[in-house]
C-alpha cells in the first residue's frame, strides 16, 4: 500500500509553497458483478490504489503512465466526480469526500476540468454561447443575460477565439478550437484548480502546441493550477514543475522534471522515457533502450508482490514474494516505489 508519509514530506521539501490540493491513500475500485436476477460482487477493478501526493498553488503536476493505469481514475475521483472507496482530498484547507451534495456543488466553482476529447465533451445541440454559459447559469452567479453574453464573448477572446462565435455550433469548429472552447468552459467561474484529461491527444500535432501555449499563458495570468494528465512525455517535460509516474493503480515515481528525466530510478520510468524519441540522430543510435515483454496486468486481479514483476527488466526474487514497495524518499524530493532502491 502506497504510504501518505510521501505526499507529506514533499510539502516539506518545498519549503514555503501553500499546498492547495493534499491527497492522502486514495483509491477507487469498481465492483465486479455477477448474476442476472440477484446479483452480487465477486471482485473489483482496482483503478486507483492507494496514491498520496501534493498540488501546490501555482504549479502543474503531471501525471503519466500507460493507458488502463488509472490516470483519469484519479483526476475524476479527486474532483469528486468519482466518489472515492477510501482515501482523502483536502482542496483549499476542506475535506472533499466527506461534503455533503450540496456543499461540494459550491466548491466545484473552484475546480474545473477540461475533457480528453473535444469532439464528445461539448453538447452538439448547444451553442457556443450556451455551452459556455451554462456554469454561469447552474450556479447563478451572473443571471443577466445580457452580462452572461458580455462575459462569454470576454472569454472566448481570452482563449483566442472570435468573440462573434456565440451562436455557432460544436460541428463547425476544428478539433483545436473546440477544445479552446472546453477550456472557456472551464474558466467560466473562475477557478483556483483545473485538471487537464490529455487535452491535446485528440489534437493534430501542429495544434497541440498552441493549445499547451494557452494552459501556460492562462496559468500565469490567472495563476491557476494544473494537474496534467498525458501520454505525452516530451510535452509533459515542457509544461509540468513535477512529475508522478503511475502504473497499475499506483504511483512508482514522483520527482522534479529536470530530475526524473535526467535520472529515472524506477524501471518502469526508464522505460518509458527511452521510448522518447531524441532529436539527435547519433545520440539516438547509441542510447540504450529498455524494451518491456507482456501487457499491464488486469487491476482486476493484480500479481503477488510488486505490481510491475511481471514486466520488470530487472526484477529479483523479493518483487515476486513481498508486498509491492511503498513510495521512499531517496534524495530530497524524488521519491521512487521499488525493491531496489
Amino acid at each position: 500500500m502506497v504510504s501518505a508519509a510521501p505526499a507529506e514530506q514533499t510539502k516539506t521539501n518545498a519549503g514555503n509553497k501553500e499546498v492547495l490540493v493534499s491527497v492522502r491513500g486514495l483509491k477507487k475500485h469498481f465492483p465486479i458483478t455477477a448474476g442476472i436476477i440477484v446479483q452480487r460482487q465477486v471482485g473489483a477493478v482496482k483503478a486507483v490504489d492507494g496514491v498520496g501526493f501534493d498540488i501546490y498553488k501555482g504549479e502543474t503536476l503531471g501525471l503519466v503512465g500507460e493507458s488502463g493505469c488509472g490516470k483519469s481514475t484519479t483526476g475524476r475521483t479527486l474532483l469528486q466526480l468519482y466518489k472515492p472507496t477510501e482515501g482523502s482530498v483536502v482542496f483549499e484547507g476542506r475535506e472533499l469526500t466527506t461534503m455533503q451534495s450540496e456543499e461540494l456543488r459550491k466548491m466545484r466553482r473552484r475546480m474545473q476540468m477540461i475533457f480528453q476529447d473535444p469532439f464528445a465533451s461539448l453538447n452538439p445541440r448547444m451553442s457556443v454561447g450556451r455551452i459556455v454559459s451554462e456554469p454561469l447559469r447552474i450556479h447563478k452567479t451572473i443571471t443577466a443575460k445580457r452580462e452572461q453574453q458580455e462575459y462569454v464573448e470576454h472569454l472566448l477572446e481570452k482563449v483566442g477565439l472570435n468573440p462573434y462565435f456565440v451562436n455557432r455550433y460544436p460541428h463547425e469548429f476544428s478539433g483545436g478550437q473546440r477544445q479552446r472552447i472546453g477550456v472557456a468552459r472551464a474558466l467560466a467561474l473562475e477557478p483556483s484548480f483545473i485538471v487537464a484529461d490529455e487535452p491535446i491527444s485528440a489534437l493534430d500535432v501542429s495544434i497541440q502546441a498552441q493549445v499547451v501555449n494557452l494552459l501556460e499563458e492562462l496559468q500565469e495570468e490567472l495563476g491557476l493550477t494544473y494537474l496534467f494528465i498525458a501520454h505525452d512525455l516530451s510535452m509533459v517535460r515542457h509544461i509540468c514543475n513535477r512529475v508522478a509516474v503511475m502504473y497499475l493503480g499506483k504511483i512508482v515515481e514522483l520527482a522534479n522534471s529536470t530530475e526524473l528525466y535526467e535520472n529515472p530510478l524506477h524501471p518502469y520510468t526508464q522505460a518509458l522515457l527511452s521510448a522518447v524519441p531524441v532529436p539527435d540522430p547519433l545520440a539516438e543510435e547509441h542510447r540504450q533502450r529498455v524494451i518491456l515483454t507482456g501487457d499491464v496486468p488486469s487491476p482486476a486481479n493484480p500479481p503477488v508482490g510488486c505490481n510491475f514483476n511481471t514486466r520488470c527488466p530487472v526484477g529479483f526474487d523479493l518483487c515476486h514474494e513481498d508486498p509491492d514497495p511503498e513510495l521512499i524518499e531517496v534524495s530530497p524530493g524524488h521519491w521512487v516505489a521499488c525493491h531496489r532502491t
